[in-house]
């Protein structure tokens, strides 16, 4: 089974942000929404940071030496674009000397409405033996995290993978659960919904987290 950290379990500053990220009162300020989402991807950093490998070193003062921990190898930062940019910003705040990688995604529709997520664009930095983070706002059934997985795997196979969502599905997280290595995935959110529209939205969820961020799109 994959380990799963839900962080809005804790009860901390993290569910004031998710809170009003969700409110659809609060979430009409499209600066205000996006910054919430930096400042969980900040806090996820945080927590995800003490996953990671440290070692000592000696870090010279003013006043004299101290022997303090530092991380070991920065993670790569991956994010499924394009409403995971808010998100992502808040892990480089965090690892600000991280390398990074890029994915595109989008919804393929169908003409009976119908759909499947396609990847047309995935640039990314040898992720052999790496720690790697992949940030998206929202895990509805998993297909984006599954298939930016296997297209990162191009470049490497990682040490582990931190999948990180603000929202996820039971149904997304028990999809991953099938598809992706348990002993090498970690994922973590800030809270889980129960149920799926037929559109694959998470309810009560928050909206399209792109179109919140950004304003909205034409389909094609």
């Amino acid at each position: 089974m994959i380990n799963f950290v839900n962080l809005g379990e804790r009860g901390s500053l993290l569910d004031q942000f998710v809170s009003e990220i969700r409110s659809e009162i609060i979430q009409k300020d499209r600066m205000r929404f996006r910054r919430n989402m930096e400042r969980v991807g900040e806090i996820m950093a945080y927590e995800i940071s003490r996953e990671l490998v440290f070692k000592r070193e000696n870090i010279k003062t003013p006043l004299g030496v101290a022997n303090l921990p530092v991380l070991e190898k920065q993670p790569v930062l991956i994010t499924i674009l394009r409403a995971g940019i808010p998100f992502h910003q808040g892990f480089i705040n965090y690892f600000d000397n991280a390398d990074n990688a890029f994915v595109a995604g989008f919804r393929k529709y169908h003409d009976d409405r119908s759909f499947e997520i396609k990847m047309d664009y995935v640039t990314s930095p040898d992720l052999t033996d790496r720690d790697i983070i992949i940030a998206d706002p929202m895990l509805a059934t998993g297909s984006s995290f599954e298939l930016a997985y296997k297209a990162l795997k191009a470049f490497g196979d990682p040490a582990h993978v931190h999948l990180a969502a603000i929202i996820a599905s039971k149904e997304g997280i028990q999809n991953l659960e099938q598809t992706i290595p348990a002993d090498k995935c970690t994922i973590w959110t800030a809270g889980v919904d129960d149920e799926l529209t037929v559109k694959s939205y998470i309810v009560p969820g928050l909206g399209d987290a792109g179109d919140l961020a950004y304003g909205p799109k034409m389909s094609k």
